[in-house]
């Protein structure tokens, strides 16, 4: 069997799981790209392909991980080499792996036109408001794969079933109106359903993470991604952050050109309080 998840820490957590599951046994497979947030338009052209990848080249300018990180994979090409793969192995299945969460539900609607015509070994097992264990042995309900232990996941595969031929006529149509919508951004409300929204959807959850008193633009990164409810990645966060800073919604000390460590933020027009002093009685 051939697994496929849409998070890099998730490619060592299956290899985990392996170990304690030998029937699980099998090539991990990791799709890269974000469909959550960003440009969808014509991506089955290389124009298409092309107008995304400079969208996310601007994001990662500055950013610790380079704009040269763009272009280093091609999820297309991932693809590709599954389907020879099941082409040349009539036995291969493939188990895609998803939390719920609109990073993992949009990366499978964009696999589905592609893998129609291996309908009856493409499995899903889709953690869709299911109750795990967690360390401390209490009951929760996991988002994202990463979230379960590893010992969990003998459960975990009980899950798994064929994706129907009705969803492979179903599911390429939402992947169709996503694209046609073209948000910037993309959440899950339930179920698979996902929903478009406007590029300053997280704006407010950066917002409230402001003070009036200087804070790296770090911290306030950090602090967002940990408090935010509905998750999205840093580079879109801090993506946004500068686009905040440019509309003048955030005081900014420092130089942004550089690296994200290398500027200060705090809330717009807010000031700092100042010791006042008692003036001297005068004899």
């Amino acid at each position: 069997m051939i697994h496929i998840v849409f998070n890099e820490s998730e490619v060592q957590l299956m290899q985990q799981v392996i170990e304690l599951d030998e029937t699980l046994a099998g090539e991990v497979i990791l799709i890269r790209d974000d469909f959550a947030v960003g440009p969808l338009a014509g991506l089955d052209t290389e124009e298409g392909w092309n107008a995304r990848l400079e969208w996310w080249r601007g994001l990662l300018q500055g950013s610790p991980y380079g704009d040269s990180h763009v272009g280093t994979f091609d999820d297309r090409e991932t693809v590709n080499q599954l389907k020879a793969k099941l082409d040349g192995n009539e036995t291969e299945e493939v188990w895609i792996w998803m939390g719920q969460n609109q990073h993992d539900v949009t990366g499978y609607y964009w696999l589905m036109p592609q893998l129609r015509n291996y309908q009856g070994r493409v499995m899903v097992l889709y953690m869709n408001n299911l109750p795990f264990i967690n360390e401390k042995g209490q009951l929760f309900y996991p988002s994202w794969l990463n979230e379960i232990q590893p010992k969990e996941f003998t459960k975990a595969k009980k899950l798994c079933r064929p994706i129907t031929l009705s969803e492979f006529e179903v599911d390429p149509d939402e992947w169709k109106k996503l694209v046609e919508e073209n948000a910037t951004v993309r959440i899950l409300e339930g179920g698979k359903k996902i929903a478009g929204k406007e590029e300053s959807f997280y704006d407010n959850e950066i917002l409230k993470n402001l003070t009036p008193e200087w804070q790296k633009a770090t911290r306030v990164l950090s602090n967002t991604l940990n408090r935010m409810k509905i998750k999205t990645g840093d580079v879109f966060i801090m993506w946004r952050m500068k686009q905040l800073i440019a509309e003048g919604r955030i005081e900014t000390m420092g130089d942004l050109t550089k690296g994200w460590k290398d500027f200060d933020v705090k809330q717009a027009g807010a000031r700092q309080a100042e010791m006042s002093i008692p003036e001297q009685e005068t004899v």
